[in-house]
């Protein structure tokens, strides 16, 4: 590895980056309505379709999906596979995921159980309130998540091997064989790798770990076409395969993590403030792993699984389909269609900014947010003109025992990765995880490989009344959303997205495409989005915005659209999985967003183009 070049300039050390191309790639490529059959089967060697029967897999990463249809081949289960797509995905997307960080599985078993296991971070034992604040402030959100500050305690191994445990047929040290074999040969920096290092150049060349593997000797990105190893990751795997959680959560890899993260290891010449943190071993040795109930929702005849709290996935898109379940069709147009769902999801939003936290610490009133009579109050509020009086309140489900409802700040990183399994029993994989933003708190844990989370940056930090306000032990709010759909205890459809609080608006736009609007998965996928999260503004792709459909809904709705804040301009990188019957699946991928996705199924041909 390349050492780091703290003597470069910063200057020299900066390179121009494709962000207005890439905003002008995203113009082209998703503009007008025929985005879902232009968008093709193919991105450079990736297939983002595929169809066929025995098991299928999809992911941002060809090589994860791979790795999840060899297993596969080789006789393990969709648990299995994912766990071991999981693996190489810490190793090729470690900006966004990895054994650093934590996430949310839910599993559909073949006799029809839908269970979900929580693998969100903890905060460490003695994390306070105002543990963010500083002479009586709060910290600006880089200074707390470039810092010790914002790592919790990871819950990604922990979750494999409850996962592996509880529903698999193989052990980690076998599923985790992909991983090490590509962190050893390595991989290809790409575009979009290149990108997200560019963005956290100015942080990575602070922490001599983290510069060792991702920027060059002159303290710029790896080039792209160069070949990216990972040799320390690849120790920590063979460690944790051999040696199961215990090889994480106990020894030397947990005394590196709590070592970086109460003093972070920076270079003497550091450019920022890196704060000490909080975590310990003792943290680390406590941390569990969670079977948790999964949240149900009935819509147009089908069961929609999701995840519970702490995630606010699963109770904001149910919420938001009860709403919309109240209009038979959702519109008389596509775009009174996606006014409702627009407006639904406004006031999903509200509530779950108000009453989703850690159910350990406050009395999560899911009940009453996922009632058919909560449904019917909020539905009434929507109009034929979006909400302009800035915010709305949140309502009061019938079961809350709280008085009041604040509404909270969204700092949530947009940089999350998912994948979708299913094997040749029915059995369902749809699985989100993340070290939050791209790059997570910036810092590899030296001699191990792997960047830790800044997911405590996910709390309201800057309100110490809030019910997603810090506290030792209690996992943050997230808004990750992997869904399973079945239909008479079937399964139909399952699928998740990256994307920070976006995630729920794509999930939640993805199954409206597909069962009220008519597309196919492919096409609802690729279909441009937009986003409405309780803000005066709605967010929307150019693809959106240059729609038939956005115009009308600015002009006669009273929607103000808005592009996403910086490039790439784009809203999640979605994967999923339907089942087609007779023991056929359709598995697809993101063919634009992030670089576009793989797909893959264990028998039959890739498709070339999706049809709308």
């Amino acid at each position: 590895m390349a050492a780091t070049g703290h003597g470069a300039s910063r200057g020299h050390r900066r390179r121009l980056t494709a962000g207005i191309a890439l905003a002008a790639l995203w113009a082209g490529a998703l503009a007008g309505p025929g985005v879902a059959g232009a968008a093709g089967g193919q991105t450079g060697d990736k297939e983002h379709l595929a169809r066929g029967p025995g098991g299928a897999a999809a992911s941002v990463d060809k090589r994860a999906t791979k790795a999840a249809i060899g297993i596969l081949k080789r006789g393990g289960n969709a648990v299995d596979a994912a766990v071991a797509a999981a693996g190489v995905l810490g190793v090729t997307e470690p900006f966004s995921a990895g054994i650093g960080g934590g996430g949310f599985m839910l599993v559909r078993t073949p006799k029809g159980r839908v269970t979900t296991i929580d693998g969100r971070e903890t905060a460490p034992a003695t994390m306070e309130p105002r543990s963010f604040f500083e002479n009586d402030a709060p910290l600006d959100f880089d200074s707390a998540r470039f810092s010790g500050l914002s790592a919790g305690v990871p819950g990604t191994v922990a979750t494999w091997v409850r996962a592996l445990d509880s529903h698999g047929t193989m052990d980690l040290g076998e599923v985790l064989e992909p991983g090490i074999d590509v962190a050893q040969a390595g991989f290809k920096v790409d575009q979009t790798f290149f990108d997200q290092t560019e963005a956290n150049v100015d942080f990575f060349d602070d922490v001599p770990a983290t510069a060792a593997i991702y920027l060059d000797a002159d303290g710029t990105p790896r080039d792209i076409g160069t070949t990216l190893r990972n040799q320390d990751l690849a120790r920590a795997y063979k460690r944790i395969g051999k040696r199961g959680g215990d090889g994480f959560y106990k020894g030397p890899i947990a005394a590196a993590i709590a070592a970086a993260a109460q003093n972070p290891p920076i270079a003497a010449d550091a450019d920022n403030t890196w704060r000490p943190g909080l975590l310990t071993e003792p943290d680390l040795e406590a941390y569990e792993a969670r079977r948790r109930k999964p949240t149900r929702v009935r819509y147009r005849g089908y069961d929609v699984w999701g995840m519970g709290p702490p995630s606010s996935g699963g109770a904001t898109v149910g919420e938001a389909l009860n709403i919309l379940e109240g209009y038979s069709p959702l519109g008389a147009d596509r775009a009174q269609a996606l006014h409702r769902f627009l407006e639904a999801s406004r006031y999903a939003f509200a509530d779950r900014d108000a009453f989703l936290a850690d159910p350990a610490f406050f009395d999560v009133p899911l009940g009453g947010l996922l009632s058919d009579s909560f449904a019917a109050e909020r539905r009434a509020l929507i109009t034929d003109q979006a909400a302009d009086a800035g915010p709305v309140a949140a309502g009061q489900p019938r079961d809350n025992q709280a008085s009041t409802a604040r509404v909270g700040v969204d700092t949530e990183g947009k940089s999350t990765t998912h994948l979708t399994v299913a094997d040749r029993d029915g059995m369902v994989v749809s699985y989100t995880f993340t070290i939050e933003s791209t790059g997570g708190n910036g810092i590899v844990v030296p001699g191990w490989g792997f960047l830790l989370n800044n997911e405590l940056t996910d709390f309201d930090y800057d309100d110490p009344s809030h019910p997603n306000a810090p506290a030792g032990r209690k996992r943050p709010r997230s808004s990750m959303a992997p869904t399973i759909v079945t239909r008479r205890g079937e399964p139909v459809l399952a699928l998740g997205s990256p994307g920070g609080s976006t995630i729920i608006t794509t999930v939640l736009q993805i199954l409206i495409e597909r069962f009220d609007l008519g597309k196919t998965l492919p096409a609802a996928i690729a279909a441009p989005r937009a986003s409405q999260r309780n803000s005066m503004r709605t967010t929307a792709e150019p693809g959106f915005s240059a729609t038939s459909e956005a115009q009308v809904l600015t002009e006669l709705y009273g929607h103000e659209l808005i592009p996403p804040p910086q490039p790439p301009l784009e809203l999640g990188a979605a994967t999923g999985i339907e089942f087609l019957g007779r023991g056929r699946l359709l598995a697809a991928a993101e063919p634009v967003r992030r670089g576009g996705g793989s797909a893959m199924v264990v028998g039959g041909r890739a498709q070339q183009r999706p049809n709308p």
